[in-house]
């Protein structure tokens, strides 16, 4: 790779090089440490004499910005970090535009890799449980394929091998009536949503969610123009009578309610359907952690139920595996399939070939099935666990929302316990909880917890709460 240098004319050619490094060197675009080719190549790459690089070298060694190493060539010298000179100010045509996107609100962003001693964070799997071998070995499948394929840009809809596995997981797991053609891979479960809400929603059309509910889709439909109606949830999930006219999409999580945990009722996913068929709104399934259940009987997908083409079906590998895969999926119903095609395409062509391959590999030879057994039996540990102490000595503090799925659950204040406070509190005693109060939109916000245990160790679960329950007494 040649190093940019841009010379002009004939005349004062070692000063215009000198110059260009000196700027290079000072704005930092040069950084120390950086190797120059030897004073030969860069002659023959800018068509000069080596005598003039050579000049150049040299008054730049002399203000101290280059040193010679002997046997390895010249480097930039270590210095002080320098400031780039301001550009000027000049009043952007997008400005309100961009001040829209920096106040859109995202609790989630803020949930980093854990820093705490005990972390209850939501939506993070144990890297513990990963297969890695299992993993590693895929991938070495894939790079074969890879290498004997064509040197071309991949099906935007996803590999065809993929797609199929895709299909069979969820029709066997989920009950998911659905062919390869009907899959779409996308790079996560939230490029799934935001393909939907592109073809889907135009400035000042109505969609319909639950609240409180996942913040990233409510502030991805906002972003897109989208009027909100803000639908409360009960013990049975969405409150499906107050869905208005109007209603173009309804995005709704019925397996695991997001943040709350609860399943939405057959009776409810009925009326939901009936509803969307009344208005012709397409309904957003976010099935994102349904495959961890623990008690009840499992309860049948949307998808499975609707007659009419309604649903699309999200989900996600994040959660069974590991959140920076970026492996996700829709089964797209057949009156959006060419919109979101050409949707994706557009976007980022296709979800990168390699993770495709090893994910196709890793369900067909089994081991997708197989690592959800064994951390199903993880998780579930950690879940009852949770759920005894919560019942136990917490219960004068805490209620717990029946959740039933998943590996978060959500536990709500009792009386006027100061929630954001017992959390800057735990915090200096190594204990990470999180609100529910990000998470509502207009409803009244239910003070509680999101008390996710994807990530936290069996024996970390007990010192973490007797940390809680040490704090709560104290704050009295």
């Amino acid at each position: 790779m040649e190093l940019h240098i841009s010379l002009q004319g004939r005349k004062g050619l070692a000063e215009q090089l000198y110059q260009q490094l000196r700027d290079g060197i000072d704005s930092g675009r040069l950084a120390a440490g950086t190797q120059l080719p030897p004073s030969r190549l860069l002659a023959e790459q800018l068509g000069v004499s080596r005598k003039t690089v050579a000049e150049a070298y040299s008054r730049l060694t002399y203000d101290n910005l280059l040193s010679g190493q002997v046997g390895k060539g010249t480097f930039i010298s270590p210095s002080p970090t320098r400031t780039p000179a301001p550009t000027a100010a000049i009043p952007l045509a997008s400005a309100a535009t961009l001040a829209k996107w920096r106040a859109r609100a995202n609790p989630l962003a803020d949930l980093k890799l854990p820093t705490l001693r005990y972390d209850f964070i939501g939506g993070a799997s144990s890297k513990v449980q990963f297969p890695f071998d299992d993993w590693r070995r895929c991938n070495q499948y894939a790079l074969r394929q890879i290498r004997h394929s064509s040197a071309r840009y991949s099906a935007h809809q996803g590999l065809p091998e993929l797609r199929e596995a895709i299909a069979r997981h969820i029709a066997f797991a989920r009950g998911v009536r659905c062919s390869s053609n009907d899959v779409l891979v996308c790079n996560g479960a939230q490029q799934a949503l935001d393909l939907i809400a592109r073809v889907l929603i135009e400035p000042g059309c109505q969609v319909a969610m639950e609240d409180p509910g996942y913040t990233p889709a409510r502030q991805l439909f906002l972003a897109q123009g989208a009027e909100l109606q803000c639908v409360p949830v009960d013990a049975e999930g969405m409150c499906v009578e107050q869905i208005a006219a109007g209603a173009r999409l309804i995005y709704v999580t019925p397996s695991h309610q997001f943040p709350l945990g609860m399943p939405m009722s057959p009776a409810r996913r009925q009326a939901l359907l009936a509803r969307a068929a009344q208005l012709g709104a397409i309904i957003i399934e976010d099935d994102y952690d349904s495959e961890f259940r623990y008690e009840g009987r499992p309860t049948d997908s949307l998808q499975s139920l609707d007659r009419n083409g309604l649903v699309a079906y999200v989900g996600t590998f994040s959660k069974t595996l590991l959140p920076e895969l970026r492996l996700g999926y829709c089964i797209v119903p057949e009156a959006l399939r060419e919109a979101i095609c050409i949707a994706k395409q557009l976007t980022d062509w296709h979800t990168p070939t390699l993770n495709q391959w090893a994910l196709a590999q890793f369900i067909g030879e089994g081991s997708l099935l197989k690592h959800i057994r064994r951390v199903h039996e993880v998780y579930a540990a950690r879940r009852e666990r949770i759920l005894a102490r919560l019942q136990g000595d917490l219960a004068p503090w805490f209620e717990v929302v029946p959740a039933t799925a998943g590996y978060h659950m959500s536990a709500l204040a009792r009386g006027n316990l100061d929630v954001e406070f017992l959390i800057s509190m735990a915090r200096k005693v190594e204990v990470g909880l999180y609100s529910l109060a990000p998470f509502h939109a207009r409803v009244p916000v239910r003070q509680g917890l999101l008390l996710g245990f994807g990530a936290i160790e069996l024996l970390d679960i007990d010192p973490a709460l007797d940390r809680l329950r040490d704090t709560l007494q104290a704050m009295g």
